[in-house]
């Protein structure tokens, strides 16, 4: 898959003050299936997945592809945080861009590991690919991913209806490189 172009994949784990960003491996399957399956995680993103389905199809060790990060703490698995090249969008200024994803388990919420844990995904992307310009959509109706947003330095671009319910997609500018 080359939605983020030369990027060499897997890089080398990204550590911060509590974190280590790295890419899945066999024993992170049965917090994906929680994650997948949790009607907390998935109430802004069209409902949770039956655990029996995810039990059955989620391959043992879950897929690989650049740009997807397991977010770990203390060698466990909370979350996960997605760079993808948006292919296809309702908002055409999205189309082509790097779109920022998150997921994490209701235990790891309100603790900062989700601004921590995207912070050092896009200082990543900003390493290997300078210059480039992310999304990122959520609902209105999501607070809590909406102030991340803010925090992360993305404003508003456009409002759309989608799915029911209004959404929010942001724009995080490229940053400019200092001299």
């Amino acid at each position: 898959m080359s939605d983020l172009g030369p990027v060499a994949w897997p890089p080398a784990a990204i550590r911060t003050a509590r974190l280590v960003l790295r890419e899945p491996g066999a024993a992170d399957r049965p917090a994906f299936v929680e994650l997948l399956a949790s009607p907390e995680v998935h109430t802004y993103l069209g409902g949770p997945r039956p655990r029996a389905e995810l039990e059955r199809e989620l391959p043992g060790t879950p897929e690989r592809w650049p740009g997807s990060f397991v977010v770990d703490l203390d060698g466990e698995m909370i979350g996960q945080v997605l760079l993808r090249r948006t292919r296809e969008h309702r908002c055409p200024v999205a189309v082509g861009k790097v779109d920022l994803g998150y997921l994490f388990l209701p235990r790891a919420w309100g603790l900062g590991y989700a601004a921590e844990a995207c912070a050092a995904a896009l200082d990543w992307l900003d390493g290997v690919l300078p210059g480039e310009p992310v999304v990122l959509n959520t609902q209105t109706a999501n607070t809590a991913s909406m102030r991340l947003a803010a925090k992360l330095g993305f404003t508003e671009v456009e409002r759309f209806r989608a799915w029911d319910a209004e959404q929010w997609l942001g724009l995080r500018p490229p940053l400019t490189p200092s001299v």
